[in-house]
């Protein structure tokens, strides 16, 4: 998983053949995605939040913000020839499965949903992905945030961000080389163990915002009372409202500008 290497370079030196080296890998990452998924996978509180706020307030003067969404290929090499033509688009090489993930400054990965084909572009990863689903629920805890003297009830996200691949591909070499395997969901237990994995790494280096042990202690948050049918049409009405966006860009824009004299005289004004 780190170096990216065939099943067979070491089987002189570990005494196993290629076949065995496969299955010992196939049944670590499916012990790993079962013990640890729950822990190491789960959306932030409001304790988390806070502190995220903070946190990107103090470093970039950003309110709100949540952290970075990326969207990254992983070539898949055996892929039946039957799916190939759902699972290519063009600017890749060949077939390939998509992974979206959320990550803070820190490369905390606070959300990964991987399984969509690789000819999807990343509105429609987005459209299908659990991203929003407590906030659609009802059950996401309060996350509002003020810019500008304007109110915002939910932090944001901002897009193509290069934390969640920069991270991945740094730490897990074997996700630079195409999945071999032929069966989809050992491919999507092999990338959701290396996100528990490297979140597992981030948090034993003491890089993380949070301590774990903090954050445990309201894995279990209040839940709010779900929506109804009406209400949660009207969520993702309010979701994908196209006026706040553009509200909400025109007030970090207008505030990073009052903030950092610097943009200004660089630019002569």
């Amino acid at each position: 998983m780190a170096y990216g290497t065939t099943p067979d370079l070491f089987d002189e030196y570990i005494k196993i053949g290629e076949k065995m080296a496969a299955l010992c890998l196939e049944n670590f990452c499916q012990c790993v995605f079962h013990l640890f998924a729950r822990q190491y996978l789960l959306k932030p509180t409001a304790e988390d939040i806070a502190r995220l706020y903070n946190f990107y307030a103090q470093k970039h003067g950003l309110p709100g913000m949540l952290g970075s969404i990326d969207y990254m290929h992983w070539e898949w090499k055996n892929c039946p020839i039957a799916w190939q033509g759902q699972y290519t688009i063009g600017d890749q090489k060949g077939p390939s499965i998509m992974l979206e993930a959320v990550a803070s400054q820190d490369l905390w990965i606070w959300h990964a949903f991987f399984g969509m084909a690789g000819s999807n572009n990343d509105i429609n990863v987005l459209y299908f992905s659990p991203l929003f689903n407590t906030i659609k629920d009802g059950t996401a805890p309060p996350s509002p945030f003020e810019v500008n003297s304007h109110r915002y009830e939910r932090g944001y996200y901002l897009g193509d961000g290069i934390y969640p691949e920069w991270a991945m591909l740094g730490r897990f070499l074997m996700l630079k080389t195409p999945a071999r395997s032929i069966d989809f969901n050992k491919i999507r237990r092999h990338m959701y163990a290396c996100v528990v994995l490297h979140n597992m790494i981030q948090e034993n280096n003491g890089f993380v915002i949070g301590r774990r042990e903090e954050r445990m202690i309201q894995r279990n948050p209040t839940r709010h009372l779900e929506l109804n049918l009406r209400d949660r049409d009207a969520m993702i009405k309010e979701i994908r409202d196209k006026q706040v966006h553009k509200q909400l860009e025109s007030d970090l824009t207008e505030h990073v500008w009052n903030l950092s004299p610097y943009f200004r005289n660089a630019n002569g004004a």
